[in-house]
């Protein structure tokens, strides 16, 4: 699930325009947060945005799919791939990233269990 450092780059610094952001890797990808929320994952190169219902029905109509780090689509995470085109427009970058952020915000966390 390897980032290069030049991907890295371009994802923060096109990300950046639009808003701040911060990134920091996890399990060999990268996780990328704005407003202190992880809204994106990063992973073998390939830049995923964070989804709930209001704004998964985006991603499946320009075809995209989840993020399967396990391989197993029974087992998808709640991020989708973002398509090339709309990292290449800031416009439309500004309205999924947006989306993505905002469904960041809302997702409860996770219970963490406590240790013996």
């Amino acid at each position: 699930m390897a980032v290069s450092a030049s991907f890295r780059a371009y994802l923060l610094e096109q990300l950046g325009a639009l808003r701040p952001v911060t990134s920091r890797p996890m399990f060999g990808g990268l996780a990328i947060f704005a407003e202190g929320r992880t809204f994106a994952l990063v992973a073998n190169e390939v830049l995923y945005f964070k989804v709930d219902a209001t704004n998964r029905p985006d991603f499946e109509a320009a075809g995209m799919g989840p993020f399967l780090p396990f391989g197993d689509p029974a087992k998808p995470m709640q991020y989708y791939e973002l398509p090339s085109e709309v990292l290449e427009d800031p416009d439309q970058l500004a309205v999924w990233m947006t989306k993505a952020i905002a469904v960041a915000g809302r997702a409860k966390p996770k219970a963490r269990k406590a240790r013996s």
